[in-house]
């Protein structure tokens, strides 16, 4: 079911212990503590793998999570603005990941951006509460997304090209 390339980038993001949302305060705190954790060992892994594609950062509760994605195809960078929520439910439920720009523009999308995980991430995801968090979403599910939706939105002309400000 899940590659070897996939396996080899699993393997690297430490795994959560607690179970826990935001509505159970001291442990939300602790899970927080985890997920950061998670995160910055993905980045560092994805840095040394020259591989870096995103930044992320939360509100100060860690309930809202938004930043910057970005997906690198014929030597030109393509770069999105990534935002969720945590739902009350997490880990149990897994977080909707949200390009807004990018609403409407494919049918792997839902409402308001929200990218389609539901056919191979979210039974993964399930099988795996409490382990999985906001790395391993990044790395199973926008990640994978991007590689498949950005380079056939950019061929039929949908995503294009913006030339950065100095």
């Amino acid at each position: 079911m899940v590659d070897e390339a996939t396996k080899k980038t699993l393997s690297g993001i430490p795994l959560c212990k607690t179970k826990a949302g935001p509505r159970d305060k001291d442990l939300w705190v602790q899970r927080l503590k985890e997920e950061y954790q998670c995160l910055i060992k993905y980045v560092q892994n994805n840095k040394s793998a020259d591989n870096d594609w995103f930044r992320l950062e939360s509100n100060k509760e860690g309930t809202r999570w938004f930043g910057k994605c970005w997906y690198v195809h014929n030597l030109l960078k393509y770069e999105f603005d990534v935002e969720f929520d945590i739902p009350i439910t997490y880990p149990t439920t897994a977080p909707e990941i949200a390009l807004p720009e990018l609403d409407g523009k494919t049918a792997k999308m839902y409402r308001g951006g929200k990218i389609c995980l539901t056919d191979h991430f979210k039974p993964l995801w399930a099988r795996n509460v409490p382990k999985f968090g906001i790395g391993h979403a990044m790395a199973l599910g926008l990640g994978p997304w991007l590689a498949v939706e950005i380079p056939d939105m950019i061929e039929k002309g949908i995503v294009t090209y913006k030339e950065k400000d100095g």
